[in-house]
């Protein structure tokens, strides 16, 4: 089965462009095209040893033309240090694919935030509803939505993705076995695992996870008790997984993601079946 992949550029000030219809004329925003866009002239070559931000970091990434204003319609703490957001979507020609994310514009926030869309594409078309899960952090949007962010607030969104989604054309494919290694600080910080254990349920055999958790101080719940390891993901753990049909999909940090990479390598796992993306 082929599979294509799609590049299109856009640079920071087009981005901008487009999210500057969806708000007033004199908002922040437009005053950020402006200064971006003679910020971007001027330094074509981003020489500064700070730290890229998102728009920066994903100029030449597939963007989808549809920018839409949501409503926070729901806030929920999914943790100590992680928020869902709940927001409705105006425009009925907004949709997105799994694994795709958000470029999020705030109203007098000039940095733009990109986020990792934790709802499904089957929520939007049913309910209108796109969630988001934001770890709090001091960057400017993250900070927005654990410090001010409230229900009713406005904002808008536009989907973007590093390939340019592309729907499989292929027939006759059947679900294989799913097997998710999870690790966090603790088990408060294990985000959806009420989810992933309904998955497993609905699903035995075909979906199993082993949840990791390296600094829990306190007694592991009951229900949890049966699926939890204390310490990393170590290469015995995943050596057992290792055949010619097995492909391997990497979420987190880009620490993370090499020290695993390497892992995988180190017991044989070809490069071309390992799939991560490193975009923040």
């Amino acid at each position: 089965m082929a599979h294509a992949t799609i590049y299109m550029g856009f640079t920071v000030p087009q981005l901008l462009r487009g999210a500057s219809r969806i708000f007033p004329p004199h908002s922040a925003l437009v005053v950020l095209r402006h200064s971006a866009f003679c910020y971007c002239t001027a330094n074509s070559t981003i020489k500064s040893k700070r730290k890229m931000d998102h728009l920066e970091r994903t100029a030449n990434n597939f963007r989808q033309e549809v920018i839409s204003q949501a409503r926070v319609c729901g806030i929920t703490n999914e943790s100590e240090t992680v928020k869902r957001l709940r927001l409705a979507i105006a425009n009925k020609d907004f949709t997105f694919k799994a694994g795709q994310w958000v470029d999020f514009f705030i109203p007098g926030v000039s940095v733009v935030g990109g986020f990792s869309i934790c709802s499904s594409p089957g929520l939007l078309e049913r309910e209108g509803i796109l969630e988001l899960a934001v770890k709090h952090t001091v960057h400017p949007p993250a900070y927005w939505i654990h410090t001010e962010c409230t229900l009713d607030s406005e904002v808008a969104l536009r989907v973007g993705d590093l390939h340019g989604y592309q729907e499989s054309k292929g027939n006759g494919y059947k679900m294989g076995t799913v097997k998710l290694y999870y690790s966090a600080k603790n088990t408060s910080e294990l985000l959806f695992k009420k989810n992933i254990l309904g998955l497993m349920n609905a699903f035995p055999g075909k979906i199993t996870c082993r949840f990791h958790v390296t600094q829990q101080s306190s007694q592991i719940c009951k229900e949890l008790q049966p699926h939890v390891t204390e310490g990393r993901v170590s290469e015995k753990d995943l050596e057992k997984h290792v055949s010619k049909d097995t492909l391997w999909y990497i979420c987190g940090p880009p620490p993370m993601i090499e020290s695993i990479s390497k892992l995988l390598s180190n017991i044989g796992v070809p490069r071309n079946c390992v799939f991560f993306e490193k975009w923040w």
